[in-house]
């Protein structure tokens, strides 16, 4: 199979990132280095009005740091993973 490479994310042309909630927090946040920073991170992106397009960002651009839509860098191979084998059912 063939593969062909991503193109680089392009923060400018998101408009729903104007609406996230991470906006009015410190970057360090959503970037931790522990299970506690993550369930921090978590907290905010569940009351996010922009969750859902945050967590497929991360996801169309294979995001490997940091927590986005409410989903770890583990969480989101997870859901990739869980899509690549529906996809092929």
């Amino acid at each position: 199979m063939e593969t062909f490479p991503m193109p680089p994310p392009d923060h400018h042309e998101q408009q729903w990132m104007l609406s996230a909630l991470c906006r009015q927090r410190a970057p360090e946040e959503f970037f931790p280095s522990d299970g506690v920073g993550v369930e921090q991170a978590r907290k905010v992106c569940a009351d996010c009005p922009v969750k859902a397009e945050c967590l497929e960002y991360a996801l169309k651009y294979r995001i490997d740091h940091g927590v986005w839509g409410g989903a770890s860098e583990r969480e989101r191979r997870r859901i990739l993973r869980a899509r690549r084998l529906a996809a092929r059912s």
